[in-house]
């Protein structure tokens, strides 16, 4: 059978079927051809089972395993209702397996890339990785290097007073407003919305919440703008 009947018998999404597979926890399926893929009554089965563990003993993925290699009950404690959450979102926002860009590559078209990477590595904001070509970045630490590169192109430069440090408390704004959105966001839902319905949405809303934000943003820098020249208070 396709993936798609799969999902139909089952009532699970192909995310979530994909990550049993990846985990060990379903058999690989049949590959007729290089981008073709046949599952069989096995998956059936085994995704239901995965889901009675889930659902009567509250069991996570890794205690699952633990279980399947014989480890019995240790460490089982009571699971979160979004066990794989994190890789849903990951794998929609195409932040699972990329490759990584080389720091010489960057370094090319912004001169700065290098001293830049590592002042923000030093900051926590990204991590640099050994390759063996020398430095790598995931793409999304790229992204974040590319885009002070386009703020640099603009004048933001050291010799105008704008180096890196200065956009050091980003890090510590993010982890706050993140926090408190992931707060929100599992204390509404209280588990009441399916894990696939639940990275649906947060794939969908994010990138809105960060335009929302982004809005307020501005406007409150204009209000210091408006501010800083008139010499009072915001």
């Amino acid at each position: 059978m396709k993936m798609r009947e799969l999902e139909e018998r089952t009532g699970v999404d192909r995310e979530v079927i994909r990550i049993l597979i990846r985990e060990g926890l379903l058999p690989e399926p049949e590959r007729p051809a290089r981008n073709a893929a046949e599952y069989d009554e096995k998956h059936v089965k085994g995704i239901a089972a995965i889901r009675q563990l889930q659902k009567s003993a509250r069991l996570t993925i890794p205690q699952i395993k633990a279980l399947l290699a014989g480890k019995g009950g240790e460490g089982l404690e009571r699971a979160s209702p979004y066990d794989h959450l994190e890789q849903l979102l990951a794998h929609r926002f195409g932040l699972e397996d990329v490759p990584t860009v080389a720091l010489a590559t960057l370094q090319e078209r912004y001169p700065s890339a290098e001293s830049d990477s590592q002042a923000f590595s030093g900051m926590g904001m990204l991590d640099l990785l050994e390759g063996q070509t020398g430095p790598q970045l995931s793409l999304t630490d790229a992204r974040l290097v590319e885009i002070w590169g386009l703020i640099r192109e603009a004048g933001f430069v050291d010799e105008n007073g704008f180096p890196p440090r200065n956009i050091a408390f980003y890090r510590k704004a993010a982890e706050t407003v993140a926090a408190q959105e992931a707060a929100i966001f599992f204390g509404a839902s209280k588990a009441r919305i399916e894990e696939t319905e639940a990275a649906a949405m947060l794939h969908r809303a994010l990138p809105l919440m960060l335009d929302f934000f982004g809005i307020l943003r501005l406007k409150a820098f204009m209000r210091h703008v408006n501010a800083q020249v008139s010499g009072q208070d915001a």
